[in-house]
């Protein structure tokens, strides 16, 4: 099982009330995807936002940023709106991180958890499932035909079209994000497509029809069951001691959290829930390098995922200590999972 990161490149204020001037916290970002990469880890995703409070606007730059100064990284967007962007030049600027990185671009393509891309870019959110089927099939398209004949209602249709440059991968890993919705499910195991589950509050196991029913539509879609493709995506965070970890991501996660929440409409969130979420039957993997092996290997016992990332910086953690606990996920959680879930050698 590979083991990741990924982020939104958080920008709010700290505890103190401080906040980083953008360009530091880019460098920070740098530095924690060095990092990640010197001690390990399989994957580093960045997901695209329009907000204040979110840097990652054009995660594909920031991607190769972090492929000059990385070796191994797969490097992921986190997701990319697809809904809100054109197929071609997603196509193209993942095609062209795919060259700079040596073969480690992937796209994860999403409709979204925000809307502020919409009006942004010219769209109706009435169109918005809409926009992300046609979209997605455009996409599909590119990564396997470099000239394109295409037609469909919300761009400029494609006659015969080059479209350029090729990625070094062929085709380049797209991947679908699912927020919990069953539709979504169904179009990813239909289409082939791994599939990255967002699990990031309330009980796992309520995941679990949602990963029968990939596995199900997948199977009977006519795809090779050997080939899926299973990501879990949840936010955590990782200290010496589950004391510190609870203490240093309190602040931040209530903070942010507590914002999108009054965005939303949903009641601010309290003391009881976040220790709820951070228990072991919970959402959220924040604790002591064994705290978090015991929940990854838990999941993985629900789930059989291929892959498992945490957002460590919900809202805007103290640098040496996400330092810190990119080295304790690299050097002692991720060597152990790997072991545990290592398949026996056949006799």
């Amino acid at each position: 099982m590979e083991l990741g990161l990924y982020t939104f490149v958080e920008h709010t204020p700290d505890r103190s009330g401080t906040l980083l001037p953008a360009e530091q916290r880019i460098a920070n970002l740098l530095e924690e995807a060095a990092l990640a990469d010197e001690v390990g880890l399989d994957a580093f995703g960045v997901g695209e936002h329009h907000r204040p409070d979110y840097l990652a606007s054009t995660p594909a730059v920031l991607l190769a940023a972090i492929a000059a100064r990385t070796k191994r990284l797969k490097l992921s967007s986190a997701v990319t709106v697809l809904s809100s962007d054109d197929p071609v030049r997603v196509f193209q600027e993942f095609s062209t991180l795919d060259l700079i990185s040596n073969g480690r671009a992937e796209i994860i393509a999403g409709r979204g958890s925000f809307i502020e891309s919409f009006p942004l870019f010219g769209y109706d959110l009435h169109d918005y499932d809409a926009l992300f089927t046609e979209k997605l099939e455009l996409l599909i398209k590119l990564r396997t035909e470099e000239r394109v004949t295409w037609r469909g209602r919300f761009r400029a249709p494609l006659q015969d079209q080059p479209v350029y440059p090729r990625p070094l991968q062929s085709p380049i890993p797209l991947w679908i994000a699912v927020g919990g919705t069953p539709q979504s499910v169904v179009r990813a195991a239909t289409l082939g497509l791994p599939m990255a589950l967002a699990i990031i509050g309330g009980s796992p196991e309520r995941f679990v029809p949602y990963t029968d029913l990939y596995r199900e539509t997948w199977e009977k879609a006519g795809h090779d069951p050997a080939k899926i493709q299973l990501s879990i995506n949840s936010h955590g965070f990782i200290a010496d001691t589950t004391a510190q970890a609870a203490e240093i991501a309190f602040h931040p996660y209530m903070l942010q959290m507590g914002k999108i929440g009054r965005e939303r409409g949903w009641p601010p969130p309290t003391k009881h829930q976040y220790d709820a979420e951070r228990s072991p039957k919970g959402a959220v993997l924040i604790g002591d390098p064994q705290a978090v092996i015991d929940k990854i290997l838990w999941e993985h016992e629900l789930f059989g995922m291929t892959r498992f990332t945490l957002q460590f910086s919900v809202g805007s953690m103290p640098h040496r200590e996400m330092l810190r606990a990119i080295e304790l996920y690299g050097t002692v959680v991720a060597p152990a999972v790997r072991k545990a879930v290592a398949v026996p050698a056949a006799v």
